[in-house]
């Protein structure tokens, strides 16, 4: 086999992890998430948390498969998220291919009670759980692991709430100060008209403008 084949038979496809391929140390499977396909890149995103995992384990084991969720809440429990539920699955095989889990980041792949949950559940399958922010494998015995991740647990579930009121709050100004139409139907008795550039300047250079909701002549009167 020659080197390009042998390295594009060590990258795995998602959710698949080589059984062929020797290790030196732990069998990892990474996984990663990103929230949204709209505002992130999957590719690069994919990419940083793979090589976060990469140096976490380095000389220590090899990741032997990789599960990847796209356009996923960290909201979502594993079980709901398709890749995790992939990789949870193929732990729970009676030979399981893999020692460890490796994620990139706490934030990525929990929030809330879900990290105590998944603890729980790779500690019945004799399975670690490494993360950046611990340096390894989370050992819930050691005192200060258990009070790192319970910050960690409080940090993002902070993130969420804290980026849901942001963008609420900024849709109600929008809305209510700038009169900017935001998207749906028009109620009855008003129409879209143009309000101009958008905003933002990248936007507004491709030619994006923003609308608004005005009476409509024809439907306006029976509202009144």
């Amino acid at each position: 086999m020659d080197l390009v084949a042998q390295w594009m038979s060590r990258k795995n496809q998602i959710g698949t992890a080589s059984t062929d391929l020797h290790v030196n140390g732990l069998r990892f499977a990474f996984y990663g998430r990103t929230s949204t396909v709209r505002h992130q890149d999957r590719v690069s995103s994919q990419g940083w948390q793979r090589d976060m995992a990469n140096d976490l384990i380095a000389g220590r084991g090899q990741v032997i498969a990789a599960y990847f969720d796209v356009g996923t809440s960290r909201r979502l429990p594993w079980p709901l998220r398709t890749q995790a539920a992939r990789l949870m699955a193929e732990i729970t095989r009676s030979q399981p291919t893999v020692d460890a889990i490796v994620v990139s980041e706490y934030e990525r792949a929990f929030t809330g009670a879900q990290f105590a949950t998944m603890y729980a559940w790779c500690q019945r399958h004799g399975i670690q759980l490494w993360l950046p922010e611990t340096g390894g494998p989370v050992d819930l015995g050691n005192h200060d692991h258990r009070s790192l991740l319970a910050l960690l647990a409080t940090q993002s579930q902070r993130e969420v709430l804290r980026a849901r009121n942001r963008v609420l709050a900024a849709m109600h100004n929008q809305a209510t100060q700038q009169g900017r139409y935001l998207g749906g139907r028009p109620p009855y008795g008003y129409r879209l008209v143009d309000a101009g550039p958008h905003p933002n300047r990248a936007d507004a250079r491709w030619g994006r403008r923003l609308q608004r909701l005005a009476p409509d002549p024809r439907t306006a009167p029976h509202v009144a």
